[in-house]
């Protein structure tokens, strides 16, 4: 660290242990307790003001936003199994305590009382406290505070148990350690560099190779595996890998349609779309279906030109070609015809992508695009929950006037797997920024968790192509969470409507595509080597090759969501077979082949979106994509390092987080009401 940055404020400590987790929780439920009793105590509704109720109400959020996120960080990351415990046990008496609160009779009639003389007469407040006094409000609303006091227990109950299951989904995800033991002939085909990440095996299993269900190992498998039985037996194993969730999955669901009918909602999907920009199923179910109609006969002859590229290597191996293309057959042939149609090596263009550089080039990128610079903690001062972890502090550019650079915030990078930890890829927000009740900004603290293979003595990490763009997607929401200048936690970076969260980070994929930008992202982790042209050209190329067939398995998704929490019928919710129905859509709607019995697997015990908050919402990843895409083509098309429209876009989109309507950000960016056009054109649909 250089003396010429300045010094930034305290950064996130995180020091807790397996006894002070559950005391760091007890003590924000005993402190926001006391706060709302006294408001109870000495406001009267008819007395009831935003000054005197919302105010220490807000301030309460943004202090519990300095603690919560961190406590309950470690269940996902933490290296000791007892602490990643306490942080769920931490979870769950959070979550206990939330509903509880937003149940207080007491303090929902002072609110009540507040938006009552709001709707009277315009509050005296920033549109930002507005939108606080009218979201809060409706919260409370949708609790059932304006059901009999009987029900309000029985509703709390519901949402305790809803709570719990939803941990337990969860925590049986992030523990889940299977895997499968294969022969090395069994696994022809899988380069040497991923043969030697895998374990080998002792005693009956000797001369075997362990192959766990965690994305470094499993995906590499199913993409090079040569054998069809071995992908079978991978592809099956992995979908049956956590079946007690198949039981926790229905008992929420049931919970759920329960909640919705006593709040006077058709369907929990109901409920739940009333707070995003779609508003209504109807609306939801247009788009998807719609999208399915135009997609389809585009996936139908992506279907066929695979079947026939199948059938063609079969035939070249001496083998019987079956006439069918299942589920884990995509994978394989998939990579296997960007080789050798589209020259699209994915191994030889990870050579080109050395984490550590990767990570470098894409910051730079992030930098001169938002105005900001990022500057990592030595070794000897960092402050993280695990010696892998990067910690970065993050600076606004230097102004040029000559004075001091102003501090953004704190960047953690978590970036290889490990035993316990989360296992997938993620932005995790940290600490909110805020402003606190002296005036004073606190900063934001946020990381990125996710699972890219480790170095070996031989070899750096590096990273397919995709990974980069997996890379690029999630720093998107770090970003988000990072320039965000809010008055109150709780609008802070990603907390805006579901349906638009992943639209910023989505927008920041297009940036993995751009010739120039990737050339200069690269260089071979042994030559230095920037990624050559036709390589570039070659890659670019491919990029919506299967596109029908990808975005048909996003719509199996979307629509399963829809179709388990769509039910208007509460008997109809009882009888649902979640298995046969994931299934039986998949095969209808991805088209893909699949085993003839419908509860072969069990998908959608490993689906934790829709256990983890996107219930009736996984529509919004394509939702947003619509908007993501009319951004770009909008603003940065035609130049993707236009720094005027990346400081632009920063404060007029991402630095607003969920303070505004957030189609009031995309209608003042665009200048426009946004549409779908730039997607379907994407697509090659318009």
């Amino acid at each position: 660290m250089t003396a010429s940055y300045p010094t930034p404020p305290p950064a996130p400590k995180f020091n807790h242990t397996t006894e002070t987790v559950l005391s760091v929780a007890r003590d924000i439920i005993k402190k926001s307790t006391e706060i709302e009793d006294g408001i109870a105590a000495s406001v009267k509704p008819e007395d009831a003001t935003f000054e005197n109720v919302l105010t220490p109400l807000s301030e309460d959020q943004n202090q519990m936003a300095l603690s919560q996120s961190l406590i309950t960080f470690y269940q996902h990351v933490s290296a000791d199994k007892a602490l990643r415990d306490q942080s769920s046990e931490a979870q769950k008496e959070l979550d206990a305590y939330g509903i509880k609160s937003s149940m207080r009779q007491d303090i929902y009639q002072r609110v009540h009382a507040v938006n009552e003389a709001h709707k009277k007469k315009a509050l005296n407040e920033e549109p930002e406290a507005v939108r606080f006094l009218e979201k809060t409000h409706r919260d409370y609303i949708r609790q059932g505070l304006a059901l009999s006091d009987e029900d309000q227990e029985k509703l709390k109950k519901i949402q305790e148990e809803i709570a719990n299951l939803e941990l337990e989904f969860s925590k049986t995800l992030g523990e889940e350690n299977g895997g499968l033991w294969f022969t090395k002939d069994e696994l022809k085909g899988i380069p040497e560099e991923q043969i030697a990440q895998y374990k080998e095996g002792e005693g009956e299993n000797e001369g075997k190779l362990w192959i766990t269900f965690k994305y470094p190992d499993y995906l590499p498998a199913m993409r090079f595996a040569d054998s069809g039985e071995t992908r079978r037996k991978l592809f099956i194993a992995n979908e049956n890998k956590c079946n007690s969730n198949v039981e926790v999955f229905k008992k929420a669901l049931k919970l759920k349609d329960e909640k919705a009918k006593m709040l006077g909602y058709k369907s929990h999907a109901a409920f739940v779309l009333e707070t995003k920009m779609a508003k209504d199923s109807d609306t939801v179910m247009k788009f998807l279906n719609d999208l399915r109609e135009k997609l389809t006969p585009g996936g139908q002859k992506e279907l066929e030109k695979m079947k026939e590229f199948k059938k063609k290597h079969l035939e070249e191996r001496g083998e019987e070609y079956d006439g069918k293309y299942w589920l884990w057959d995509h994978p394989y042939y998939n990579r296997l015809m960007l080789e050798k149609e589209y020259s699209i090596d994915q191994n030889e263009i990870a050579n080109y992508f050395p984490l550590s550089q990767t990570i470098n080039g894409m910051l730079k990128i992030f930098e001169e695009l938002f105005g900001l610079e990022f500057v990592e903690e030595p070794a000897e001062t960092k402050d993280v929950w695990h010696p892998d972890t990067q910690q970065f502090r993050v600076y606004n550019e230097k102004p040029s006037d000559g004075s001091e650079q102003t501090f953004v915030g704190w960047l953690y990078l978590d970036l290889h797997p490990r035993e316990g930890k989360y296992a997938h890829a993620a932005n995790f927000g940290l600490q909110a920024g805020f402003i606190d009740k002296g005036g004073k900004r606190h900063y934001p603290a946020t990381s990125l968790v996710c699972n890219f293979s480790k170095p070996t003595p031989k070899k750096p990490s590096t990273l397919k192509h995709d990974e980069v763009v997996t890379l690029f997607h999630e720093l998107g929401h770090g970003i988000h969470d990072l320039v965000a200048i809010t008055r109150f936690a709780r609008f802070h970076g990603t907390a805006t409507v579901r349906d638009f969260v992943e639209a910023p980070s989505q927008m920041l994929e297009n940036w993995c595509w751009s010739p120039e930008e990737l050339t200069k992202l690269s260089g071979h982790w042994e030559t230095g080597e920037k990624l050559p042209k036709k390589i570039v050209d070659d890659l670019i190329r491919s990029k919506h090759v299967n596109d029908g067939i990808f975005n048909l398995r996003q719509l199996h998704f979307g629509l399963f969501d829809m179709a388990v929490h769509d039910v208007e019928d509460s008997a109809e919710v009882e009888k649902l077979n979640l298995s046969k129905i994931y299934n039986t859509m998949r095969s209808d709607i991805a088209l893909l082949d699949s085993p003839e019995d419908p509860e072969f697997a069990h998908g959608e015990a490993t689906f934790g979106h829709l256990m983890g908050g996107y219930d009736a919402g996984y529509y919004g990843y394509l939702w947003s994509q619509v908007f993501s895409t009319d951004m770009f083509y909008s603003a940065f098309k035609e130049n993707p390092m236009d720094p005027k429209e990346g400081r632009r876009y920063r404060h007029q989109v991402l630095e607003k987080g969920g303070a505004r309507d957030e189609m009031d950000s995309l209608k003042e960016f665009l200048g426009r009401e946004p549409n779908s056009d730039a997607f379907l054109k994407e697509l090659g649909l318009a």
